[in-house]
């Protein structure tokens, strides 16, 4: 159990490291649009090519930041009906509806990305808009978001895993205690 739990440490690194880069592509986007609103509306400029760069832009970020959703347990569920269970039912849940349903959709949608971006990088396919971009980067971003998914799957698992055995304590409440802290401590001076 040791060896998995330093690999979910290492896949949690790759996946908090990507998920903080990513943000960073958001303001580029945001920049992006910015820039060309303001050329097509005073300058009467437009250009196909950065519309298609600030949607590549925030799909990229949609299929990076998903793994660090996922890290964060910021993902969706249902908290009208998980908020009534215990931490351990919470957790078997997790725990089972990760390998029964997030495993064998991230794995398949990676085994599908991968021909689907290739073949798009080796056909060197550009997009049919007037003046588009290539369209394999796009692509790359949808295999590597589900890959990075299908990893921090991996990760999740074996933390739950490890909560319910009790070989380690919620890493979760740990986050959320540290959080806490610095707003429940007032100085009064």
């Amino acid at each position: 159990m040791t060896v998995l739990l330093a690999l979910s440490r290492a896949i949690d690194a790759v996946t908090s490291f990507i998920g903080r880069w990513v943000s960073w592509l958001l303001l580029a986007a945001v920049l992006i649009s910015a820039g060309n609103a303001v050329m097509r509306k005073a300058l009467d400029i437009s250009s196909n090519a950065w519309l298609e760069v600030q949607w590549y832009l925030f799909g990229t970020v949609f299929m990076l930041a998903a793994a660090y959703a996922l890290l964060q347990n910021e993902h969706v569920r249902i908290d009208i009906l998980s908020s009534n269970w215990s931490k351990r039912t919470r957790d078997l849940i997790d725990l089972t509806l990760h390998i029964i349903f997030l495993v064998p959709f991230a794995s398949l949608m990676t085994y599908l990305a991968w021909p689907w971006f290739w073949l798009s990088y080796q056909s060197g396919e550009i997009s049919s808009n007037a003046g588009g971009l290539v369209i394999w980067p796009a692509k790359l971003a949808v295999l590597i978001g589900f890959a990075l998914l299908l990893a921090q799957a991996f990760s999740e698992i074996i933390k739950r895993f490890a909560v319910v055995t009790g070989r380690i304590p919620d890493p979760r409440e740990e986050k959320s205690s540290e959080a806490a802290a610095p707003a429940s401590e007032v100085t009064h001076g």
